[in-house]
């Protein structure tokens, strides 16, 4: 049990039942009670025979003295890792005066006296003599701030009898711990001055992972998913997930195959069935681009996908493991995030094992600049997780720890911290020099074996493994690695990127145009049916008063009373997909309701609050449908989707900005992973961004979801960008991305002030019939010329064309960005005489927005056409601030384009 002393109730309880009943207590209370001679303090009895009542316990128990040596364990509690061995470099490091005797009013005589049976041990020096060895050893414990029956567990198990490794344990935490230095050094004499970002000095962590699956495996894991940075992540490739060695030197030749740019060694993935004593486990390794912790939500959404794929609600089937720098996971904000994603209904994986590669030191920095905590670890308390911080060398004390720390997360839920401190023997790369910046360390690192040798020394002694035995393994290791690398030599060939298998057989990547394309309508009566249940809430659930008419205006769309806006379009094609069988899931700030108070997914009981969510009750056997309100957060939110994407592509996975500016703090997963992921490593996702677009006077932010970024971005068929302007346009292109094999990112610049424009509509017919158009046509004959033009700005064209009376003006709509539909609109150019001007309207500065991707593709002329541009004048910001200038601006851009 926890020790408290905040009262003497506890004391007082057992006393009175001793004094009633001595054999109602444990033996060992019956004893301490008998030492303190508590009988001799009873009164005599009474002339008539009663008994006095008993002395007070204060009179037979110095609670003075033992509320003085409780403070003294929690002073050890609490910082005992401040003094605790965990440094491999054997620095110094304070001791805080708390963990004195004296700072606690006790004295040395006190060492020999007696202590109650809940501390633990029979005297004072007992108790100081277990503190210190669990406490200051090489393991240092933060756990006192966690949930009080989460602290009881833990300091209940820190605070018992360790268990020791068995025999077999340990001889293969020493095998894996020399195989994984071997490694190391055959790399840097076989390829002299690559980088491999070593993991000498922090070794100890791939015994700590392969124990890890193992220890995993017997609470019934059957998926791993792995997340970690560059550091160490050959050997991690190698010795845990199980790459074969060739895979490896041959990613050292560097002979990739035609069409195949790759990536670098070190941000590679791999994936792998591990077999262990308690069944087969699946370990996947992320790809992982520079940008370090960024991988970490990717890591996340991955396994949250897989769990829901084996209805794995308690999330204990599946765990994620994030290995982090020390550096980047005090200093980069993505951390935070996917940290407070841990508890969130969407978004929790039921906990997370967190392994902190802490060598002490970033490129050239010391821990005193880069993180402004005691620890880098400090971090992981904003969620109450515990945190063990570990000497790497102290393999016997890190398997516990290990088994501490998945238990913990298997029996709470939550996020769990190792600390693996450690070193760095080499530079940041292999051709960096670390004395110019920290020669006091390196020359203590210059002197300290491998660590393999230090636990084999411990291991020989004890006789755990033989004299030679140790070597026989080293040579035949070595044999293997010399083995593999002269086939390589002696057969060069390209690096053959991993195909499709799994769950994504019967999904391609490659070129838009080889995919055909399909039908996406919905027979008209199932839509009608759809929109009745979409319209319908449970009896008695009370609906908001001016929600009323929004039910309402849903039914008369069923009756064909009224077409259909943008919200029902959107809600059909959620509907139809998860009447079909495919699962629709949507995250976003404010994403239930909707930023433009549109969507209304979930209804509110106006008088009890309890949410009602239509999508939810459409059929039996349907689909799962989710739409979860996502924390503020874009960069974490948008990688936990995109790592669901990679495990459901049979899913219609959405992630929604709340304005479409919202997606510039997610620029990396933009640009590291949705854009090239394919190309560099043969990763596929059907991910929409639904990012809402359109200048209409709010100022600079709220205007523009920045298209030109995403067309620069966009190559070798690897984005699909959109910007539809009807209900139906919408409907077809969101059941396209699930319908069509294919499998690539889509954007889609979504309306704002369109979402109820009185012309923004479309019929159930549209919806029931067809396809989604890539371009939209129209037929002018004798036209003067033609305005091509994308998205809202279309609207506002017709309507000036009416004020103008400018029926020779013809107006096409562009409504796929990328791929580029050249066949589409060439024949619909073609109805008009070569001659005649084509002039594409923005409403965005001219440096922004659609034109440059445009002018850069056809440099003046379009399919025999004169080609020039009507925009805003190019600009820094994307609108400006005033709602005034704003419509003046509007104003004088559509009488150019009528000009």
């Amino acid at each position: 049990m926890e020790l408290t002393l905040e009262s003497q109730g506890y004391l007082e309880a057992l006393y009175r039942a001793y004094l009633e009943d001595p054999f109602s207590l444990p033996e060992e209370w019956r004893r301490y009670f008998s030492a303190l001679a508590l009988e001799a303090s009873r009164r005599e009895p009474l002339e008539d025979g009663r008994r006095a009542t008993p002395a007070p316990l204060a009179e037979a128990v110095d609670l003075a003295f033992l509320l003085k040596v409780e403070r003294l364990v929690q002073a050890y509690r609490e910082l005992g890792h401040l003094a605790a061995r965990i440094d491999p470099l054997g620095r110094e490091r304070p001791r805080p005066k708390e963990l004195s005797l004296e700072a606690h009013g006790l004295l040395r005589e006190d060492l020999f006296r007696s202590l109650p049976p809940f501390f633990g041990a029979p005297t004072l020096g007992d108790l100081l003599g277990r503190l210190e060895e669990v406490y200051l050893g090489p393991v240092g414990f933060e756990v006192v701030h966690t949930e009080p029956e989460e602290r009881a567990w833990l300091l209940s198990r820190i605070e018992a009898p360790w268990p020791k490794p068995p025999r077999e344990v340990r001889r293969r935490m020493l095998e894996r711990l020399m195989q994984a230095s071997l490694f190391e050094a055959f790399l840097q004499r076989k390829y002299l001055g690559a980088k491999t970002f070593s993991l000498e000095g922090l070794e100890g962590l791939v015994p700590l992972l392969l124990e890890a699956v193992e220890e995993a495996a017997r609470h019934g894991v059957r998926e791993v998913v792995l997340g970690m940075a560059h550091r160490g992540r050959l050997n991690v490739l190698a010795h845990v997930v199980g790459k074969p060695f060739e895979r490896i030197f041959r990613e050292f030749e560097e002979i990739f195959p035609e069409g195949y740019s790759g990536d670098v060694k070190y941000h590679l993935g791999f994936s792998n069935d591990l077999t262990t004593p308690y069944g087969k486990v699946h370990v996947s390794l992320n790809f992982n681009p520079s940008h370090l912790e960024f991988v970490n939500p990717v890591t996340l959404g991955r396994l949250r996908a897989k769990q829901d794929r084996f209805g794995d609600r308690e999330r204990k089937r599946g765990l994620a493991i994030l290995v982090h720098g020390d550096s980047a996971f005090i200093g980069e904000g993505i951390v935070q995030e996917t940290l407070n994603l841990s508890r969130l209904p969407g978004y929790r994986v039921g906990g997370t094992l967190h392994v902190v590669a802490n060598n002490q030191l970033g490129f050239t920095t010391l821990p005193e600049e880069y993180t402004s905590c005691r620890y880098p670890t400090d971090i992981a308390k904003m969620v109450g997780a515990p945190v063990f911080h570990v000497n790497a060398e102290a393999l016997d004390e890190l398997w516990f720890v290990l088994g501490l720390a998945l238990e913990y997360r298997q029996r709470f839920g939550k996020d769990v911290v190792i600390d693996l401190v450690g070193y760095r023997r080499r530079g940041h790369n292999e051709t960096d020099e670390p004395t110019f910046t920290q020669p006091p360390m390196y020359a203590l690192i210059s002197k300290k074996p491998e660590p393999w040798k230090v636990y084999g020394e411990r291991l020989l002694a004890e006789g755990v493994v033989a004299e030679g035995e140790l070597k026989a393994k080293e040579e035949a290791y070595l044999a293997n690695l010399e083995s593999e690398f002269a086939r390589v030599k002696a057969e060069p060939g390209p690096v053959v990127p991993h195909g499709l298998s799994g769950i994504w057989q019967g999904y391609v990547g490659g070129p838009d145009h080889l995919v055909p394309e399909v039908d996406t309508g919905v027979p008209l009566e199932a839509l009608k049916e759809l929109l009745l249940r979409l319209s319908t809430v449970p009896e008695g659930f009370q609906v908001h008063p001016k929600l009323k008419r929004f039910l309402e205006a849903r039914k008369e769309m069923a009756e064909a009373k009224r077409p259909l806006d943008w919200a029902a379009a959107e809600a059909l094609a959620f509907a139809s997909l998860a009447a079909e069988g495919h699962r629709v899931r949507l995250t976003g700030q404010d994403a239930l309701r909707g930023t433009f108070t549109q969507r209304h997914a979930a209804l509110y009981d106006y008088q009890t609050g309890r949410p009602y969510i239509p999508l939810q009750h459409l059929a039996e056997g349907q689909a799962e449908v989710e739409i979860y309100n996502s924390p503020l957060s874009e960069a974490g939110v948008l990688g936990f989707e995109y790592g669901y994407s990679m495990e459901y592509p049979e899913a219609l996975v959405l992630w929604e900005a709340q304005f479409g500016d919202f997606v510039n703090v997610a620029q990396v997963y933009i640009d590291q992973f949705l854009a090239s992921a394919e190309a560099k490593w043969n990763r596929l996702s059907g991910l929409v961004l639904l990012l809402p677009h359109g200048l209409e006077g709010q100022g600079p932010e709220h205007s523009s979801a920045r298209p030109e970024r995403f067309l620069q971005l966009a190559a070798q068929d690897n984005l699909q960008i959109a910007y539809p302007t009807t209900p139906a346009q919408f409907f077809h292109l969101l059941r396209r991305q699930v319908k069509r094999p294919i499998r690539k990112p889509l954007v889609v610049l979504t309306p704002k002030s369109l979402l109820r424009h009185p012309e923004v509509v479309s019929s159930l017919e549209e919806l029931a019939q067809g396809r989604f158009q890539k371009v939209i046509p129209e037929r002018v004959k004798g036209a003067r010329k033609v305005l091509l033009t994308s998205g809202k700005v279309y609207y506002e064209l017709l309507q000036k064309r009416r004020e103008v009376g400018a029926e020779d003006v013809a107006l096409i709509r562009l409504e796929l960005l990328y791929p580029f539909p050249e066949a589409e609109l060439k024949e619909a150019l073609g109805f008009y005489p070569k001659k005649t001007p084509v002039v594409y309207v923005q409403e965005e500065p001219v440096n922004q927005g659609a034109w440059w991707y445009l002018s850069a593709r056809f440099c003046g002329e379009i399919y025999g056409h004169p080609f020039s541009v009507v925009a805003r004048p190019e600009s820094p910001s994307p609108a400006v601030g005033s709602s005034k200038v704003h419509k003046e601006e509007q104003e004088a851009l559509l009488e150019e384009a009528f000009k």
